[in-house]
């Protein structure tokens, strides 16, 4: 059963004492069991929460307050980190009985990227022609990664088969190896190192579908956001991707997660600050309201 796994001082900035009134369920997702560089994205939920304190609950931007939205953050559920099949297993159920089971929205605080297949995966089997939009330094469409089918290099592959690639749509990618580009060329909406042109050229298309969007921290540029387990040079700014979730204020959004921040890569707190404030407004945008 999904529960409190933390105290109420210790939730996300403005979550409401209650789940049961809430129309948006916030989790954090702590795994980091396939991490191919720096360890500690299982750490990541805990430091945003911690960083959300720092923030107002009011967006001058959008003109509204948290307490302009129904969430409740639950905290974290207990996840086997040796047991990787087992982790996305816990998640799913997790996500599809205890959330979207109970006519709540998903909105899940990464952990690695892995994290995001089964939270998918389950949103998937509640609107079957889901779109997910991707932002990401990197493709993450290897078929496998040292012999490995379930990694954060290879979960946007196992999203397109579950899927189909053709509801995948991807942005600002600028890292992968030639096989796995080679397919997101041929199969995905994949543009590479772009974000707010094409968004904005595909919005029309995602108008009547229900969307999920993932948000990988390393889509934006390590000098703004070094707390990554594997950052890649010449990204985005924050603001083009605030902008970026502005944008998508007018498509149905069903599902959000964010992934991928590693507060031990960096010494403070600019990575969990940034993510709480994209949280935050992803909340206010996408949230349904009080």
């Amino acid at each position: 059963m999904l529960q409190d796994f933390i105290n109420a001082d210790s939730r996300f900035l403005g979550s409401m004492d209650s789940m049961s009134e809430a129309d948006v369920v916030l989790i954090g997702l702590p795994f980091d069991g396939t991490v191919s560089f720096w360890p500690g994205a299982r750490f990541a939920p805990a430091s945003i929460r911690y960083a959300s304190h720092s923030l107002e609950d009011y967006s001058p931007h959008l003109d509204k307050s948290l307490s302009d939205v129904a969430f409740y953050d639950v905290g974290d559920p207990e996840i086997p980190q040796g047991d990787t099949v087992g982790a996305l297993r816990r998640i799913r159920t997790l996500i599809g009985q205890q959330v979207l089971g109970r006519g709540k929205k998903p909105f899940v605080l990464g952990g690695e990227h892995l994290v995001s297949l089964p939270v998918i995966e389950a949103v998937h089997e509640f609107y079957p022609d889901l779109a997910v939009l991707h932002f990401d330094a990197h493709a993450d469409l290897r078929d496998d990664y040292l012999g490995v089918k379930y990694s954060h290099a290879t979960v946007m592959r196992r999203v397109c088969e579950r899927i189909g690639a053709d509801s995948v749509y991807q942005f600002g990618i600028r890292s992968g190896s030639k096989q796995e580009l080679d397919y997101a060329r041929q199969h995905v909406h994949c543009h590479f190192d772009r974000v707010m042109d094409p968004l904005r050229q595909i919005l029309p298309q995602l108008q009547q579908r229900p969307v999920y969007v993932t948000l990988d921290i390393d889509v934006i540029d390590p000098g703004y956001a070094p707390g990554t387990g594997t950052p890649e040079p010449c990204g985005c700014s924050p603001r083009e991707i605030m902008q970026a979730l502005y944008e998508l204020a007018s498509v149905k959004v069903v599902g959000f997660d964010l992934v991928e921040v590693c507060p031990p890569a960096e010494r403070g707190l600019a990575t969990s600050i940034l993510a709480a404030k994209l949280m935050r407004e992803a909340l206010l945008i996408f949230g349904s309201k009080v």
